[in-house]
């Protein structure tokens, strides 16, 4: 390779190291807003939260629920619209038992750059803590999708299939927060 090859296969790869990172940034905080309770210091109410959400997203955005558990559960939303009514759905409607607890766990990570365009899978496991004690454990595969927008990665499809939901003996957790203070100074 002559030298001006091998500065243009170095930015090439310099380029893409850095869209892995900053996609693996905005699938965390896809995630990290998703908590209960959320952590995002000044988040004080779900639209909120919601409109952080949105920002991580493109306008012709996909959301959708797939296979034999989350097709009924979640289905499909499509454009930003639809997944801000989905999210306030979630969170806005009021539940019984209330969800106090759930935190997102994000592993096997792939993530693969081709220009401007990416996608990512991951392995997600998520428990959950409600109101009357009850509890579960909740694990799905994640196959996702970037583009480049306005010069930074935004989520353009979120694709989630259930590997397994197992309830969690009465018990298992002791001790959990109310708020979230860790980001607070």
């Amino acid at each position: 390779m002559n030298p001006d090859e091998t500065v243009a296969d170095l930015v090439r790869r310099v380029e893409i190291l850095e869209a892995e990172a900053e996609i693996r940034r905005t699938q965390a905080r896809y995630m990290f807003l998703c908590d209960t309770p959320c952590p995002e210091p000044g988040v004080l109410d779900d639209d909120r939260r919601i409109d952080l959400i949105m920002e991580l997203y493109t306008a012709d955005a996909v959301w959708e629920g797939v296979g034999e558990y989350y097709d009924g559960q979640f289905g499909r939303a499509e454009g930003t619209g639809a997944i801000r009514a989905h999210f306030q759905r979630f969170w806005s409607e009021k539940r019984d038992p209330e969800l106090l607890l759930n935190a997102h766990y994000l592993t096997s990570e792939q993530i693969h750059v081709d220009g401007e365009e990416a996608t990512g899978q991951w392995i997600h496991l998520q428990p959950w803590l409600f109101s009357d004690g009850t509890s579960l454990l909740r694990s799905s595969r994640l196959s996702n999708a970037f583009r480049r927008s306005g010069g930074t990665w935004k989520i353009s499809r979120t694709r989630t299939e259930n590997v397994f939901v197992a309830p969690l003996a009465p018990g298992w957790v002791s001790d959990y927060p109310s708020a979230s203070v860790l980001m607070k100074p």
